[in-house]
């Protein structure tokens, strides 16, 4: 075996995978109501919607890199040297967004915690104070499943948020970092 081979499973440095776009305007990229200027404008809905389905279906682990196919008089022009920044601009804008809405999130959840706590607080106290005026049996059974069911239906949602909720907001801030930070290439077509 020769040098230049490697063993198996060895890995040397990954090649960015490309998400391909093809469009006849710069303008399509961009959503046409946006009254920011163009470094700061928000990428058309469908536009978003291919380029991230396309990263999320990419590994993890591989650069990305996005390359804007268009017509050569489109490629040439202005714009066209901004199209990079204002697309990195724009995912980064959309993982500080995320990383907002885990915070208020968490937020809600520590309210709902707190709202938890005080909800079997009172269960507690309430099965103990039952103890003394329910006499033994079905009742007292019933009731003390009741104090159980309510003390779990009052403790689900914080539960839910921070076992849960939060994971999926997480990739999406995880995923837009990585389209901040993709190579954007144009590629004049033609």
């Amino acid at each position: 075996m020769g040098a230049a081979q490697t063993t198996r499973g060895e890995r040397g440095p990954r090649p960015p995978r490309a998400i391909e776009l093809r469009i006849e305007t710069i303008g399509q990229l961009f959503h046409s109501l946006d009254p920011f200027p163009f470094r700061e404008r928000d990428l058309d809905a469908s536009v978003e919607e291919f380029v991230v389905g396309w990263a999320g279906e990419l590994p993890p682990s591989y650069p990305l890199r996005i390359r804007v196919h268009l017509s050569p008089a489109e490629a040439g022009g202005e714009e066209a040297a901004h199209v990079g920044d204002a697309i990195r601009n724009y995912f980064s804008y959309r993982a500080e967004m995320a990383s907002w809405d885990i915070r208020d999130l968490f937020r809600n959840g520590r309210r709902s915690l707190l709202t938890g706590i005080a909800v079997l607080g009172v269960c507690v106290a309430l099965g103990l104070a039952s103890e003394r005026v329910i006499p033994g049996g079905y009742l007292r059974r019933f009731f003390d499943e009741a104090l159980i069911i309510l003390t779990g239906v009052a403790n689900w949602r914080p539960i839910e948020i921070f076992l849960y909720d939060w994971a999926p907001i997480d990739r999406r801030r995880r995923l837009y970092r990585r389209l901040a930070g993709a190579t954007v290439d144009l590629v004049p077509d033609g």
